[in-house]
């Protein structure tokens, strides 16, 4: 039988180390208590779960806008695992010196995933922040930082 080719998102170091951090992050919670099976452990290993899945998505859209729109998605879901990893801590359900291990290779991927999206040389679109409208000279209220002579 011939040999299975490999899925382009399995040649990206990014996809790969996403998904070795989503298998230490479902050991690490094993533990947690049974009451927090739909809760906090749900929660964190979907999160982490996320991560690869959306940069995978993504690496199999048509443009680079829209791979980036995914990695993006992806570094959320990357900061959303490091803070449920925080909290498992928090809450006594994670030793900190067993944290530090998941968050470092967070912060690793994060950088991982910040780089790809840089490298796709595509121009992100601020959705939080509204463009500034020019406002007409006339319009304008006077400011004491603005030197100009009011109308």
């Amino acid at each position: 039988m011939a040999e299975r080719r490999p899925f382009r998102f399995e040649k990206l170091e990014v996809w790969q180390s996403a998904r070795a951090l989503a298998k230490l992050i479902y050991s690490l919670s094993e533990p947690f208590p049974q009451r927090e099976q739909f809760g906090l452990t749900s929660q964190l290993r979907r999160a982490a779960v996320s991560i690869s899945a959306n940069i995978a998505e993504g690496s199999g859209k048509n443009s680079d806008r829209d791979f980036a729109r995914f990695l993006e998605q992806a570094y959320g879901s990357a900061m959303e695992c490091a803070s449920l990893v925080l909290l498992a801590v928090d809450l006594g359900y994670l030793p900190q010196p067993q944290a530090d291990e998941p968050l470092e290779k967070l912060h690793a991927l994060s950088n991982q995933i910040a780089a790809l999206n840089r490298s796709l040389g595509v121009e992100q679109q601020k959705t939080m922040i509204p463009k500034a409208r020019a406002t007409p000279a006339s319009a304008r209220r006077p400011s004491t930082f603005d030197l100009r002579p009011s109308t």
